[in-house]
């Protein structure tokens, strides 16, 4: 609650106090770090009423994600049986190969490079957000309406705020952008085409600054092994039984991010056609 809090209160303070290099700076980490607090939210924190966290967590500072949405889809994404299916899957980065092969070639190659780290940082966000947008306009239901009607409202209500204060409207959209852009090296390589569903969750061991940033959500294949436990239990957890949850996902293991950087700036990582998905 604490960090709740403190996330909303320095979005404040940098969109009417700081100056604008500091905030092109900082307010990428806090629009990140308050997109993991959704993520957390959704997953039962820090009350047992869930029309209360919902409440705490409504406000999306990316302006592009509608937390009810969010919540919806992630929490289908959490049947680890449908992990990285190009159609099951909300959150899977791969595509169905006869869709792949249709593509036009320029298409195919913005997708490869979005499957290296840097083409994922700097592509990804946009990449990302329309195929959300696609997404959400086919499958579209009155329910879908109603939530983005809610989220309109939602930004309508935060880009007031920005109006108001000294940061100019153009700098808080980069600024969002960029804190998209964070959560994208969080998302990476979370997940991997696998024939053992357990073996599709990874995990970054030491995350530094970007542990907390993403509430050690690092530690992915804790997480899905224990969707409701709370961000700061799950290092404990990790500590108490490392082997077993190495053993649990097939060794699908990183010491850190800079070694991710250091293997995939510039290289996929996976193929964009799902690699396995002619034998299913």
């Amino acid at each position: 609650m604490a960090l709740i809090i403190g996330c909303y209160g320095t979005w404040l303070a940098l969109i009417f106090m700081a100056p604008l290099a500091l905030n092109l700076v900082l307010l990428p980490f806090v629009i990140a770090l308050q997109s993991s607090l959704q993520h957390e939210v959704l997953h039962g924190h820090p009350f047992t009423n869930q029309r209360l966290n919902a409440a705490l967590a409504l406000p999306s500072l990316n302006i592009v994600i509608p937390y009810a949405r969010f919540r919806d889809t992630h929490l289908a994404h959490h049947h680890d049986a449908r992990l990285t299916d190009p159609y099951d899957d909300p959150e899977s980065n791969y595509l169905d190969p006869d869709v792949w092969r249709r593509l036009p070639w320029i298409l195919r190659a913005v997708l490869r490079a979005n499957n290296t780290l840097v083409g994922r940082l700097v592509l990804g966000p946009f990449i990302g957000t329309i195929m959300f947008f696609r997404t959400e306009l086919r499958s579209g239901t009155a329910k879908t309406g109603l939530q983005w009607c809610g989220h309109l409202c939602v930004v309508a209500g935060i880009l007031s705020f920005v109006v108001v204060s000294p940061m100019p409207l153009w700098a808080y959209g980069i600024s969002a952008y960029f804190g998209l852009s964070l959560l994208k090296l969080r998302t990476f390589l979370e997940h991997q085409a696998a024939e053992r569903c357990t073996g599709r969750t990874a995990i970054v061991e030491s995350a530094g600054l970007f542990g907390f940033l993403f509430l050690n959500n690092n530690l992915h294949v804790v997480h899905h092994k224990h969707p409701r436990v709370s961000w700061h239990q799950l290092p404990a957890l990790y500590r108490a039984n490392r082997a077993g949850y190495l053993a649990r996902n097939a060794g699908y293991f990183y010491p850190s991010y800079g070694a991710i950087l250091r293997k995939y700036a510039f290289r996929c990582k996976d193929p964009v056609a799902h690699p396995l998905w002619q034998k299913r």
